[in-house]
């Protein structure tokens, strides 16, 4: 952090063994690995964790892999192979989390389910990531991130109307990473507190069901979900994309009757408005929506996007440019990183916090870190 000096991270000396794979359980532990754990990455022989092989677009490696195992160490095991089962089974004794995102079942196949470990060692955390959790008659279901966007209903509230669409990041996956490393710290704090272990389990699934909360309660206590509104907002209005006359897409969200007041008064240059009962509160500029959007975008149409902006930032009305990636590369409040890999580097955008143990370790090549390990461990 800018004019800090560095503190001691505050997961270090925690060790975290990770069956992992894709995405969600290898952006949970890369968050893990961020705060100081130590992180050991157990991949399969030959081929590694399969997000190895989504592209090459981080100078050379997978764009995925780059981005959600920076700062881990890998060994290679084969786990059904008596002696790596071994190594696998030394790794986890000496480790303070342990968690995997293999199909439900696979764990227990291998002895490695939460049951058996804990038994064995009480103050282990151990966090079981899967799609649609281990009960329930989709437990067996294979789940990526774009099947349970559509699953969820994220998909029906996403969107402009007419054809569906995915989310274009991969945000089930993200969401879930994050919410099990928030529970697995949670967790951890615990167990300085009171020595107990903790058996964790989170899934694609009900991380989008919570998510998607409003639209739910929408749902079951107005009797209808909200609609897809495209750019604008379902319950608040003026909220939504105006375009200029110079082509640009401006967002403004006006959050408050005075807020409406300013915007016509010094954007739409249309004080009568301010003052017209048919839009004086929100619910009324809801109800006639298309009228209220209609007033904003005859004047938006009007005027090139510097003056607007400067005339939307004069009245204090919150506002967006809607931009494409190439104009994220060059915004002026992106932070980028860099991160060292077995080919060169590449940046990537920071993580979205600042702190003063900031510090981002390479991205491991496959069994790097294998030989060293078992030496530590003392396994031959």
């Amino acid at each position: 952090m800018s004019g800090s000096s560095k503190g001691a991270p505050p997961l270090e000396g925690v060790t975290v063994v990770a069956l992992e794979q894709a995405v969600a359980a290898p952006i949970a532990t890369c968050r893990l690995a961020d705060a100081g754990a130590r992180v050991i990455k157990v991949e399969r022989p030959g081929v590694g964790d399969f997000a190895r092989g989504y592209d090459k677009a981080a100078n050379g490696v997978s764009s995925y892999f780059g981005w959600a195992n920076r700062g881990k160490e890998s060994i290679a095991l084969d786990l059904r192979d008596g002696a790596d089962a071994k190594v696998m089974s030394t790794l986890i004794d000496r480790a303070d989390v342990f968690i995997q995102n293999l199909a439900v079942g696979a764990t227990g196949r291998l002895g490695l389910d939460a049951a058996t470990l804990m038994a064995r060692r009480p103050e282990l955390v151990v966090c079981d990531l899967s799609g649609y959790g281990p009960e329930g008659p989709y437990a067996n279901m294979k789940a990526y991130d774009l099947l349970v966007q559509a699953e969820s209903g994220l998909l029906s509230v996403s969107g402009a109307p007419g054809p569906l669409g995915r989310i274009g990041v991969s945000v089930v996956d993200i969401a879930t990473g994050t919410n099990a490393a928030l529970a697995i710290t949670t967790a951890l704090l615990r167990k300085v507190v009171t020595g107990e272990g903790a058996h964790i389990t989170t899934s694609l699934f009900q991380t989008m069901a919570e998510w998607m909360t409003v639209p739910l309660m929408h749902h079951d206590y107005l009797g209808a979900a909200p609609e897809r509104v495209g750019l604008a907002h379902p319950s608040i209005a003026p909220y939504g994309g105006f375009e200029t006359a110079d082509g640009i897409v401006v967002l403004i969200s006006v959050q408050a009757d005075r807020e409406w007041i300013a915007l016509c008064e010094l954007v739409l240059e249309a004080p009568e408005l301010a003052t017209d009962a048919r839009f004086m509160t929100n619910h009324d500029r809801v109800e006639r929506r298309s009228e209220t959007d209609g007033h904003v975008a005859s004047v938006f149409r009007s005027m090139p996007s510097d003056e607007l902006m400067t005339r939307l930032t004069d009245a204090r009305i919150a506002h967006a440019v809607v931009s494409d990636v190439a104009r994220l590369s060059d915004h002026p409040q992106l932070r980028r990183v860099e991160i060292v890999h077995e080919l060169g580097s590449f940046e990537l955008p920071a993580p979205p916090f600042t702190a003063d143990w900031e510090a981002f370790g390479p991205v491991p090549a496959l069994d790097e870190h294998g030989p060293a390990i078992r030496s530590e461990f003392g396994i031959n």
